[in-house]
């Protein structure tokens, strides 16, 4: 498999994992609306080839899908996935680019275990729980009203599991982990401020590695933002290595 096809399985593997409400395909590309969600959710895969003289059509089509829901039209633009020339002719209608992000993979077998096995313990459960996702929207919420990214994991229909390290009876980091044909992507990583540089994020990791395995998926991928220092370390030392990197472009 080429490195563009990869990239673009693992985008369309990921899209999986982050069900939007509503997805139209239109000649290869996938434009999804998800109101209320994280932004992300909601974003165009650009991925069907599309000629210089067809572009200009296209875009104004996927505007005009944006429009009709009172949302921003924005393109995730991946090397080697989008049609050539899609970031130049985005940037000449007044698209600003931003969110550089990291697409990373890593072998599953060699994802480390805790440096300090027993000071944090993981709880591993199949659906999120209250208890799990009280603490994801503690940090990624951001106040915002929680029905909308309940009904999101309601929708992923791929097998997954929602990791919780434990400090006595305290949930103090999640991450979740969505198995899909060989590759296992890992999503919602979060730890409270207080449990912060103490293993936690290993811990989960690690246990999500260890889950992974068991679903015969022998290599995971994950996607951070280039700007994250302290996880951009952590995937490094958990052997995670960039596969891309992509931005988005997002109307005026």
């Amino acid at each position: 498999m080429s490195g563009s096809e990869s990239v673009r399985g693992l985008q369309e593997r990921a899209a999986r994992a982050l069900p939007a409400d509503y997805v139209e395909e239109v000649a290869g590309w996938r434009l999804r609306h998800s109101p209320s969600c994280s932004w992300w959710v909601g974003t165009v895969l650009p991925h069907g080839v599309a000629g210089p003289d067809e572009l200009g059509r296209r875009i104004r089509g996927v505007e005009e899908f944006y429009a009709g829901r009172h949302a921003v039209a924005r393109f995730q633009i991946s090397p080697g996935v989008c049609p050539d020339g899609l970031d130049t002719a985005l940037a000449e209608r007044g698209y600003r680019r931003e969110s550089v992000m990291s697409l990373r993979v890593a072998p599953t077998a060699g994802v480390p275990a805790p440096a300090a096995p027993g000071a944090l313990r993981v709880r591993l459960a199949y659906r999120p729980t209250s208890a799990w996702f009280d603490v994801w929207h503690a940090v990624h919420g951001h106040g915002g009203d929680p029905r909308p990214e309940w009904d999101l994991l309601a929708r992923v229909a791929k097998p997954s599991a929602y990791a919780c390290a434990m400090a006595g009876d305290e949930v103090v980091a999640v991450g979740r982990a969505v198995a899909d044909t060989g590759w296992a992507g890992v999503f919602g990583m979060a730890t409270l401020p207080a449990a912060r540089g103490k293993g936690a994020a290993r811990t989960v990791l690690s246990a999500l590695a260890s889950w992974a395995g068991d679903q015969a998926a022998d290599r995971m991928y994950l996607q951070v933002a280039r700007g994250h220092v302290p996880a951009l370390r952590l995937y490094e030392q958990a052997g995670f290595r960039e596969l891309c990197s992509y931005h988005y472009r997002t109307a005026a």
